[in-house]
């Protein structure tokens, strides 16, 4: 049921009980009893739902609405029995306001739950103010006249002293940071409803708002987050709350000026002035609360610059954490026991753990935000030195525009009580930034003077891998770095450059020094061939600067690195990232480019462009059956085969999956095209060996030319169309594009559009054939024949949509919903026949239907849900299903479903290639011979001797044979003589509908008759 249904349930329940109470008074008492006892149930039923963290609150306000409840109905009681029970009414009374300090108590705990525990000293003081307010109306408008005016019960005193008790409470809750949920607005209008009738006299009323909004408050979803606590900070003001104030200080004025009017009032003007003094005093207070707030703020911000200035001087982070345990304890208050921990982010040589790193991932996410997290939770370090408190403050410090190195610069942690944490928020945040800053300022500076250091320099050079050399004017080398050594294989000072260069290389290298001492800027990066210390040959890369005018130099300076591995990852990147991982041919960005080009020199020439995508037939099985590490193997071969059958010129790619492409240039026919699909499927006809088995590799190819269009993208999307054709037209052949195939390809794309909506919207009817006993011509079985009722096309037969749903994989929802219509309708017609054999209904399914997990489940649950037996459903499958050895498990289904009584029939039998023996290794009850060897067997001995076979053969096998196209006598009569028991077909009776069917079978019955 949705959530929102049972609170509406229940508030009409209340209302109907509140219409009950004001039409018939004496059921008074039991109205309240059940009105109480059911706010209980709704509250219990609501805390049940929702399980929220704490229950207790919820618990005593369903305690609360129950005392209430009973309290009315003793306090109320029949008159009969207060004759002989005096006691009862009055413990009713004290039963009914003892539910008032329940209900009290309740909302005191979603006020101690809602807080946190937190010191939010200026939100109860607005509460006070403001109850007082409303204290002072009620006494001196309705309580103050009622006692001057005639005798009052205590009751009528009691009720709105403790409704305002409760009214204060909700008003604290209200005052609490952070969003009220609509619980504790359900919660607030019940009580002021409750107050409202109190005063007017009439309780029962309030009571059973009270009722209809504890129960509703219980039962909306957000009730368990009214006693979580809030994690908004504490506002000290606000729009709306000054303006409260304000309100409620003005109430004890209005007062006097309204009781000055007022002569026979004067005597209640103290008890008015006792309650303006309270007020007043509570308005100090908070005003004073406000001032220690601004100070508390200006304390604060002044402990923040003192905290800049440290740290803008602080040397090492020995300081910045002096300065950061500093500024901390000038943050809090001086009788708050905190803790401070400062960690800082260091390089470390090994992987932090998963925990680390995502905490960290988490920390660079939200930057510098201080996050109120249980001290168990952080860092085990850190958690041992907080350990003496339960939450702790974490702030990551986090330089989103850190020149180098890891963003996470470190994180602050403050342990210290929750109240006194949520108040520091904003503060630790600023804090951590200039932490941050501070500590980023030291790094930068300590990196400038090591690298200002000569020793550091000095160290570099002799540890770099690079080949560091000075070459004179002469190009002899006057210094080399020890780096050159492990080389080289030996010192090359005091050799010329060129010498050390690959001698195909050394012009080049004496043109590029030429250059740089002519005035070309030095930032030259090229790669010079050079033999190394093992003899074999290397590839340096050079820079070079022109340093002559240095003193400390006077000469160029030459650095070369040994980049041999990196120009062969180089290399084989590229040729990954253009090629085929698996297969080594080009892959799509390659053939993409290559097919540009071709473009361009067809033009520039007038050759002819071929483009060939091929398409593997039905390899998903293959991957499904045998595996992925087979249909890699097939993929291999069939890659090899393809580029074995193109020309040097020509490209072979593969596009992704099972689909690959040729590029054929540099052709003058596009017969030249076709003859290279020709020779690629008869490449492609030899079986490819496996692990698992020989397969024949069978695709589908489409075929395009620059005759029909002359961009890339138009040829590409020609060629897909083209093989799409191929695929619909049997598969392993060629077509070649032709113009008419875009419109016809449109037609088809707007036919499966239409039809996924007919599947989702139910755009399909049903009609039966009947499958007669040949020799009596009695109906057996119905078979049922799905039609499509298309909006403007009329009704469509299946030859026109099934083709299309097969391949959109819509025929398992459209053949789910054929196999429970079939059966729902053969369902009516038992209900329907007399007494006695009833006709069974034959369903198609798709091979795709039974590779959907679930499928037998489907049909049993079908069965049982229409009460039709399983031996009155036969499912028929098409013949090629018989040759798929792959297939087991869609076999050990059609088990399954035979062992429950289901009859198994091949559907089309005679058209495919399997052969009778196939028969009899599968769970097959009934063989249906084909209409086109129906049609031919009359005048043709062929056909004639092919149906009286498969009926001697089923005969054997003890399978029963149903002849389907059946539409002449002749037919009917040489059918009989062979012996096959069963036929269909328009000679009986064309596809009828439901309710055609029952007229159809009285009719044969009474011709039979």
């Amino acid at each position: 049921m949705p959530t929102r249904w049972p609170a509406a349930l229940f508030g009409a329940w209340i209302l109907l009980l509140g219409v009950g109470y004001a039409v018939e008074p004496p059921l008074y008492g039991w109205l309240r009893l059940l009105g109480g006892l059911s706010a209980a149930g709704a509250v219990l039923l609501g805390t049940y739902r929702s399980a929220p963290d704490h229950r207790l609150p919820w618990w005593l306000l369903a305690a609360a609405t129950a005392l209430s409840g009973l309290g009315g109905a003793i306090a109320a009681p029949p008159p009969f029995l207060t004759d002989w029970l005096v006691w009862l009414e009055p413990a009713g009374t004290a039963v009914l306001l003892l539910s008032y300090p329940v209900l009290a108590v309740a909302l005191a705990g979603f006020v101690a739950r809602r807080t946190g525990a937190s010191r939010d000293t200026p939100g109860l003081l607005d509460a006070m103010i403001v109850t007082s307010g409303v204290a002072l109306l009620i006494w001196t408008f309705v309580v103050g006249p009622r006692l001057d005016g005639e005798v009052v019960s205590g009751v009528e005193l009691a009720l709105p002293v403790a409704d305002l008790l409760c009214l204060g409470l909700l008003i604290r809750l209200a005052t609490v940071p952070g969003r009220l949920v609509a619980s504790g607005y359900w919660l607030g209008a019940g009580t002021g409803a409750m107050l409202v009738a109190d005063v007017a006299r009439v309780p029962a009323y309030g009571q059973l708002a009270l009722y209809a909004t504890a129960g509703m408050a219980a039962l909306i979803p957000s009730m368990a987050e009214l006693i979580r606590p809030s994690v908004a900070p504490a506002t000290e003001t606000g729009r709306g709350r000054l303006a409260l104030l304000a309100v409620a200080a003005l109430v004890a004025p209005t007062v006097l000026m309204v009781k000055l009017f007022q002569e026979s009032q004067v005597a209640g003007l103290f008890l008015v002035a006792v309650l303006s003094l309270l007020m007043l005093m509570l308005v100090l207070a908070r005003m004073s609360g406000i001032m220690t707030s601004h100070r508390q703020a200006m304390a604060r911000e002044r402990a923040l610059r003192e905290a800049s200035a440290a740290l803008v001087s602080a040397a090492d982070a020995e300081a910045v954490g002096l300065a950061v345990r500093t500024t901390v304890a000038q943050l809090l208050p001086g009788d708050v026991p905190h803790g401070v921990v400062l960690a800082i982010s260091i390089a470390q040589s090994e992987p932090p753990s998963p925990e680390a790193a995502a905490q960290a991932a988490v920390d660079r996410a939200t930057g510098t935000a201080a996050r109120l997290v249980q001290t168990r939770d952080v860092d085990w370090a850190v958690a041992v030195r907080l350990t003496r408190f339960t939450d702790t403050l974490r702030c990551p410090m986090v330089l989103q525009d850190r020149p180098t190195g890891d963003p996470l610069v470190g994180v602050l942690h403050v342990g210290a009580p929750s109240w006194a944490l949520r108040e520091l928020q904003r503060s630790v945040e600023v804090l951590a930034g200039q932490v941050a800053l501070a500590l980023e300022r030291i790094a930068l500076s300590h990196e400038v003077n090591q690298r200002n250091s000569e020793a550091y320099f000095r160290t570099l050079i002799l540890n770099t891998a690079d080949v560091i050399t000075i070459v004179g004017e002469d190009d002899r080398i006057r210094y080399a770095s020890p780096s050159a050594l492990g080389v080289f294989g030996a010192d090359p000072t005091g050799v010329r450059l060129p010498d050390v260069i690959h001698p195909e290389d050394r012009d080049r290298l004496t043109g590029l020094l030429a250059e740089v001492r002519g005035g070309d800027p030095g930032t030259q990066q090229l790669d010079f061939r050079a033999v190394g210390a093992r003899g074999t040959e290397l590839l340096l890369e050079l820079r070079c600067r022109d340093l002559r005018a240095d003193p400390s130099v006077s000469g160029l300076v030459i650095t070369m690195r040994d980049v041999t591995e990196q120009r062969q990852l180089e290399r084989e990147l590229t040729h990954q990232a253009f090629h085929d991982a698996m297969t080594g041919l080009a892959n799509r960005v390659l053939f993409a480019d290559r097919l540009r080009h071709a473009l361009a020199r067809s033009a520039r020439d007038g050759s002819v462009v071929g483009v060939l995508f091929i398409d593997l037939d039905d390899f998903k099985i293959v991957n499904d059956t045998l595996g992925h590490a087979v249909g890699d193997q097939l993929l291999i071969a069939v890659a090899h085969r393809i580029a074995g059958s193109l020309r040097a010129d020509d490209t072979a790619a593969r596009l992704g999956g099972d689909e690959f492409a040729a590029l054929v240039e540099n052709v003058n026919d596009p017969g030249a095209v076709e003859e290279t699909a020709t020779r690629i499927l008869t490449a492609l006809a030899e079986p490819v060996p496996t692990d698992a088995k020989p397969l024949h590799a069978v695709a589908s190819i489409g075929i395009t030319t620059t005759l029909e269009g002359n961009d890339s993208d138009e040829l590409l999307r020609q060629a897909d169309l083209a093989l799409y054709v191929a695929k619909g037209a049997g598969k392993n052949q060629w077509r070649r594009y032709q113009r008419h195939l875009h419109d016809e390809m449109v037609e088809r794309l707007e036919l499966r559009s239409a039809l996924d909506h007919a599947v989702n919207e139910g755009h399909f009817l049903l009609h039966y054939q009947p499958i007669v006993d040949l020799p009596t011509g009695a109906a057996v079985g119905f078979e049922a024949l799905v039609r499509w009722h298309h909006p403007t096309r009329g009704v469509i037969t299946p030859d026109q949509f099934i083709e299309v749903a097969e391949e959109s994989g819509l025929i398992v929802p459209m053949g789910r919903w054929v196999l429970e219509e079939a059966l729902r309708t053969v369902a009516d017609w038992r209900r329907i026949l007399a007494p006695g054999p009833a006709p069974y209904v034959s369903v198609n399914v798709s091979v795709r239907q039974f590779r959907e997990a679930g499928f037998v489940d489907q049909v049993r649950n079908a069965l049982h849900h229409t009460g039709v037996p399983p031996e009155s459903l036969m499912l028929e499958i098409t013949e090629t299903l018989l040759m798929k050895d792959d297939e087991q498990r869609i076999w050990a289904d059609l088990s399954t479903l035979r062992e429950m009584g289901i009859r198994i029939a091949i559907d089309d039998f005679g058209t495919g290639y399997s052969s009778l023996g196939y028969l009899r290794q599968r769970p097959i009850d009934v063989v249906k011979i084909d209409k086109t060897f129906i049609d031919d067997m009359v005048t043709s001995p062929q056909p004639l001797a092919l149906v009286s076979g498969i009926v001697s053969l089923a005969r054997s096998l003890q399978l029963s044979v149903v002849a389907e196209g059946i539409e002449d006598d002749a037919h009917r009569d040489l059918l009989v003589r062979l012996g096959c028991p069963l036929g269909q077909g328009y000679l009986f009776a064309s596809p009828l509908g439901p309710t055609e069917v029952l007229a159809w079978m009285r009719a044969v019955a009474t011709v039979a008759v």
